[in-house]
């Protein structure tokens, strides 16, 4: 059971791929949409970023940190909490490289991009049937005084034990 949940986890991940990274700076909690490279076999989720922003200093001061992810359309949800470091690994960046990237970037080769390799440690997923599905057992829920069943939520260990 818990295998598939943690199979569940990453197949979201890898589905929805743009998250919300939230990081702490001391006195604040700051979140910014990112396009995270999940990589289901090595445990790992990759971020590029760039050295000139914020988040980077914040992480290497702060390392735990919490990706978002969203999908309203299919009702499904993952928050994963995890541990980050930020890396300039050239041969990393070059591999994590894809044309998306040219938005911030000219190419792999610019000397301000870092790499964000979070670590993740436990998540929580919301798997509902869907919007239409969802809103029909919302209304039902109303009209009857009951409580809508709107899927599965799960908490589950992203460590190997």
């Amino acid at each position: 059971m818990a295998e598939n949940e943690l199979e569940r986890v990453w197949d979201m991940m890898e589905k929805i791929s743009i998250c919300m990274l939230t990081t702490w700076d001391g006195n604040n909690l700051h979140s910014r949409p990112m396009d995270a490279r999940s990589r289901r076999a090595e445990n790992m989720v990759y971020f590029l970023t760039d050295v000139r922003h914020h988040k980077d200093d914040e992480i290497e001061r702060y390392p735990k940190l919490a990706l978002a992810f969203a999908d309203t359309g299919s009702q499904k949800y993952a928050s994963v909490s995890g541990t980050a470091t930020v890396s300039n690994d050239r041969a990393l960046i070059k591999e994590l490289w894809e044309p998306t990237a040219k938005a911030w970037w000219d190419s792999a080769d610019n000397p301000d991009i870092r790499v964000l390799k979070v670590t993740p440690t436990e998540a929580e997923y919301w798997d509902g049937p869907g919007t239409i599905v969802s809103m029909v057992k919302m209304m039902v829920a109303a009209a009857t005084g009951t409580r809508p069943d709107l899927g599965d939520n799960r908490k589950v260990s992203m460590t190997s034990a």
